[in-house]
């Protein structure tokens, strides 16, 4: 069976009530036929501009199930690899982030909750009933500063590396900034910001040493990462921001340069291929994300052949609710 030849047929006989949407970590072979590609604030605010009946997200799940959670009436939301899961949004619950917030609320004062868009609908439908939101890498800035606003402190999660970033770049003193056991959780009057202990895989394993030999290596060289990278990292490193920003950074920079990326590493590939002759883009280490890459091809086509007949994506009615709330709470402060 020829999955290339599916693709592009079903493309073709469904036209407009077909929308296929593609983050910037899948691999070539899947960005060749997709009709949008973005980081996941671009593409969650795709999902309000589409008329398309059925919308295929390629990308992880969480993903799929914000696409679910956003889409207008008549929408039906689709994925290729429903166990394409995140490991950092498995690593918060929808319970245990009720009852971590539930004793840091336990002395009166209003904690926040701001949860980073790889998460699960039931942990932003708990934010959003609790009156925080949803950020991503690229409005992470904003959104801290928004939930910093609404009460006496936030409660950041489920990354661990962003929030401290994120807390940095809106200058949270480091004595305000605690990492929370989930475990056994506590106030600290002192603390405005409460850090998730969690953290995503790929970026997790960026360390000094990486950016010191790049430094050894190439003197004149940039270096550019995402915030979900360690402190020391981001903080020895040129500039930092979400995959927008480095797309952005890399266009941006003159011809002739060398720029060292640390991200996941489709898209590194995908940069050093676009400049390549005008600009030398290397990997500050290389690094897949395994759950992006079981969207393949061969997925992608078999749930094209059988998109009338396939189940969509849905959520529970009652975590749809206030997940949206906590999803329009951020378009509506970032619009």
């Amino acid at each position: 069976m020829n999955y290339q030849e599916i693709i592009v047929s079903r493309k073709q006989e469904f036209g407009s009530r077909l929308a296929i949407l593609g983050h910037h970590y899948q691999s070539d072979s899947i960005i060749n036929y997709v009709d949008h590609v973005g980081d996941s604030l671009e593409l969650a605010r795709t999902i309000g501009q589409l008329d398309a009946e059925h919308i295929v997200f390629c990308g992880v799940w969480f993903m799929a199930e914000s696409a679910a959670i956003l889409k207008r009436e008549g929408q039906k939301i689709h994925t290729p690899e429903p166990n394409a899961t995140c490991t950092m949004a498995e690593m918060a619950q929808a319970m245990t982030v009720r009852k971590v917030l539930k004793i840091l609320r336990g002395t009166g004062r209003n904690i926040i909750p701001l949860t980073y868009v790889n998460s699960t609908a039931g942990v932003k439908a708990v934010v959003g009933e609790m009156g925080g939101a949803v950020c991503t890498s690229a409005n992470a800035r904003t959104m801290l500063s928004w939930a910093m606003d609404q009460g006496d402190g936030v409660l950041f999660l489920p990354d661990k590396h962003l929030a401290y970033n994120t807390g940095s770049a809106i200058g949270i003193p480091v004595a305000k900034r605690i990492l929370v056991d989930i475990v056994n959780p506590t106030d600290d009057d002192d603390a405005t910001l409460f850090m998730w202990p969690g953290y995503c895989p790929v970026h997790d394993m960026y360390i000094d040493a990486d950016v010191a030999r790049a430094r050894r290596d190439d003197p004149d060289a940039l270096i550019v990462v995402h915030p979900e990278c360690p402190a020391s990292v981001v903080e020895a490193v040129d500039a930092n921001g979400s995959t927008a920003f480095i797309i952005d950074y890399v266009a941006e920079a003159p011809d002739g340069t060398t720029i060292y990326v640390g991200t996941e590493s489709n898209l590194v590939n995908r940069l050093a291929k676009e400049y390549a002759g005008r600009k030398t883009i290397k990997h500050l280490d290389a690094g897949y994300c395994e759950d992006m890459a079981k969207v393949t091809v061969e997925k992608l086509g078999d749930l094209l052949s059988r998109l009338e007949t396939a189940v969509p994506v849905e959520t529970e009615q009652s975590i749809v609710i206030p997940a949206r709330l906590a999803l329009q709470r951020m378009l509506d402060a970032c619009a």
